[in-house]
């Protein structure tokens, strides 16, 4: 079991954007001007022929540059990008050594399949699933009760989980929505005690699923043989959680990190 769990790092491919916004070698610096002014989310683009990437084009690029001329001319050809086989870590050094936001992720034929950003990043570090963590959570599971547990790949009803947690934070439950939206999402790590299914990982994530109107997630299940007096199914029954309404959304300003910060601030004043 425990090798069936075991896996590498966190790769660049789980964690790019795939539906990326390019702009042609041929357009003109007014008309990427113009997209770049009216968009909320974009400071530049690849600039791609046929998918390949030739350079990569921003704002400030544009800054001295005839509103007439092609993006060719004034792009920057000297690219740093990133591979989808490539560890997220060794993209975040890139990213913090370069200084630079994002990292277009070409495949081996040079053609663009992805951008990594050092928001996508960040995301990686956050919530997420990871085989080693589940294997982690079974090892101690079967250790405290004197068990052996089994686990599987499925999908699991957002409406019949029993969450764990009492609360989440809005800021978090936001950013679970964005990587909804956008097919970013980590998998669940749930328990099923003998047919009661125990969210144990992925709160943020459920809530924002639900929310949205999904009806069920990909998830790691572990699986008991029999029904076990789990803590965490004690945790649940204490704080009175049967259902995703039970849990509490809170704001970032009341994050206990946050109340900590303020009250040594004050202190100090």
């Amino acid at each position: 079991m425990e090798e069936a769990w075991r896996g590498s790092k966190p790769q660049v491919a789980e964690y790019m954007t795939r539906d990326v916004a390019t702009v042609s070698p041929e357009a003109s610096v007014e008309a990427v001007a113009v997209r770049i002014a009216e968009s909320d989310d974009h400071s530049g683009y690849p600039v791609c022929e046929r998918r390949r990437v030739e350079g990569f084009v921003t704002a400030r690029d544009l800054l001295l540059a005839e509103p007439e001329e092609p993006i060719w001319k004034v792009m920057t050809t000297d690219l740093i990008v990133a591979h989808p086989e490539m560890k997220v870590t060794d993209a975040a050094r890139v990213i913090l050594r370069s200084g630079i936001q994002k990292l277009p992720v070409v495949d081996d034929a040079g053609n663009l399949v992805g951008i990594i950003s050092n928001a996508d990043v960040i995301r990686s570090q956050i919530e997420r699933a990871t085989p080693e963590k589940v294997g982690k959570l079974i090892r101690t599971l079967e250790n405290i009760h004197g068990i052996e547990l089994d686990q599987e790949r499925r999908t699991v009803p957002l409406r019949e989980l029993i969450p764990t947690q009492g609360r989440v934070y809005a800021d978090e439950l936001e950013g679970r929505r964005y990587e909804l939206e956008h097919g970013l999402a980590e998998p669940l790590v749930v328990i099923d005690n003998a047919g009661t299914l125990l969210l144990a990982d992925g709160h943020h994530r459920t809530l924002a699923a639900d929310r949205l109107g999904i009806d069920e997630m990909d998830a790691y299940v572990i699986l008991t043989e029999s029904r076990v007096d789990l803590g965490m199914m004690r945790t649940a029954e204490k704080e009175e959680l049967s259902t995703l309404e039970d849990i509490e959304v809170v704001d970032y300003a009341r994050h206990p990190l946050v109340e900590t910060t303020k009250r040594l601030q004050s202190d100090g004043e």
